[in-house]
C-alpha cells in the first residue's frame, strides 16, 4: 500500500510540474488576462490597432504586432541616439553649435523652434535641437540634423547595431514626406520594435552615460500627445511617462494614417512598464484616436500586471 501511494505522489507531483510548466509558457493568468482585454478594445476601433506592453515582470504583451505601421516622428527617437552616437564617435558635446539661416528652413511644416525664434540667422546648440525633435516633434530640427549630423542611412544602421533591434526601418527625412505622403511608409516599425527600443533607452547602454541620460529626461518631458498614454496617468501620485509620439497624414478620403505613441511608465514603487500604441487607418478624428489610446493605457495601468505587490 505504501509502494503504491509513493507512486501515486511521484504521479501527482509530475503533473503539478508539467502542468505549471503549461501556465509558464502560455503566460500567466495576470498577463493571458490583459490580452484578452486590449484585444476586446482593439476589436471595437475603426482602424488598425498594434499595441506591445513590456510588463515590470519581464512579460511581453501584443496585439496586432506587424511591422506595417508609419513611425512619423516616433522615429525621431531613433534619430537622436544616432546623433548622439555620432557626437560620441567625434568627441563632440551636445552643446555643439549649429549655425543655420531661417531661409533654409520649411516654413509650412511643424516647426516650434521658428515660432520661438524670429532671427533669420539661427545658432542653436545640438543639445536644443534634440529637445525640439523629441519634446515638440519639430521638422524643421530634425531635417537640420539628418543634413548636418547623420544620414538616414546611418541612423537606421546604427540603431540595428546598437540594438540588435530588426523589426522597423528608417528610409526619408520629414522635408521629404512633406513633399510626397507616401513616402512615410517608408518609416515604418512594429510596436514591439518601438517598445523595445525606449525600453533599451532606460536599461541599456546605447550611446554614452552623459547622453542617454540626456535623451532620458528629455523624453520625460515630452510635450505632445499629452491626451494618449498620459490621459489617465496624470492624476496618479508618483507616476512619470517618458514618451514619443508620432502623428500622421490624412488620405484624400479623410482616413488617418498613423496616430502613435511610445512609452515608458515609472511606477511609484520604483518599478516600470513600456507600451507602444500604434494606429493606422482610422476612421475618425485625432481626439477619437488618442482616446483609444488612452483607453488602452488605462487598460494596462490597471492589470494585475502592473499593479503593486
Amino acid at each position: 500500500m505504501g509502494n503504491k501511494l509513493s507512486i501515486i505522489y511521484l504521479i501527482c507531483l509530475v503533473a503539478s510540474v508539467v502542468f505549471c510548466g503549461c501556465l509558464q509558457d502560455d503566460g500567466s493568468e495576470a498577463v493571458n488576462g490583459l490580452r484578452r482585454e486590449l484585444q476586446a478594445i482593439v476589436d471595437s476601433v475603426p482602424g488598425k490597432v498594434g499595441v506591445a506592453v513590456i510588463t515590470p515582470g519581464g512579460d511581453t504583451v501584443t496585439i496586432n504586432n506587424d511591422g506595417d505601421y508609419q513611425m512619423m516622428s516616433v522615429f525621431k527617437l531613433h534619430e537622436a541616439l544616432a546623433v548622439c552616437h555620432a557626437l560620441d564617435s567625434r568627441g563632440v558635446s551636445l552643446d555643439t553649435l549649429i549655425s543655420f539661416s531661417r531661409s533654409e528652413m520649411d516654413p509650412d511644416t511643424w516647426s516650434p523652434m521658428l515660432a520661438e525664434h524670429i532671427e533669420d540667422e539661427l545658432n542653436l546648440s545640438v543639445g536644443d535641437l534634440l529637445r525640439y525633435i523629441l519634446q515638440q516633434s519639430d521638422n524643421n530640427a530634425s531635417n537640420l540634423l539628418f543634413d548636418r549630423v547623420v544620414s538616414v542611412e546611418d541612423c537606421d544602421r546604427f540603431i540595428r547595431e546598437a540594438t540588435g533591434i530588426e523589426d522597423f526601418k528608417i528610409t526619408c527625412t520629414e522635408r521629404q514626406m512633406h513633399r510626397n505622403h507616401a513616402l512615410a511608409d517608408g518609416n515604418h516599425s512594429s510596436p514591439l520594435a518601438c517598445a523595445r527600443l525606449i525600453e533599451k533607452v532606460f536599461s541599456d547602454s546605447i550611446v554614452s552615460s552623459q547622453k542617454q541620460a540626456f535623451v532620458q529626461n528629455t523624453l520625460l518631458d515630452c510635450r505632445t500627445g499629452l491626451d494618449r498614454i498620459y490621459a489617465p496617468l496624470k492624476d496618479v501620485p508618483g507616476i512619470a511617462l517618458a514618451h514619443k509620439t508620432g502623428s500622421g497624414f490624412r488620405t484624400p478620403e479623410g482616413i488617418l494614417m498613423a496616430h502613435n505613441d511610445v512609452g515608458r511608465v515609472s511606477l511609484p514603487d520604483g518599478r516600470s512598464y513600456v507600451l507602444a500604441i500604434m494606429i493606422k487607418d482610422f476612421e475618425g478624428s485625432e481626439s477619437e484616436a488618442s482616446a483609444v489610446m488612452a483607453k488602452i493605457s488605462q487598460a494596462i495601468h490597471n492589470s494585475k500586471c502592473t499593479m503593486q505587490n
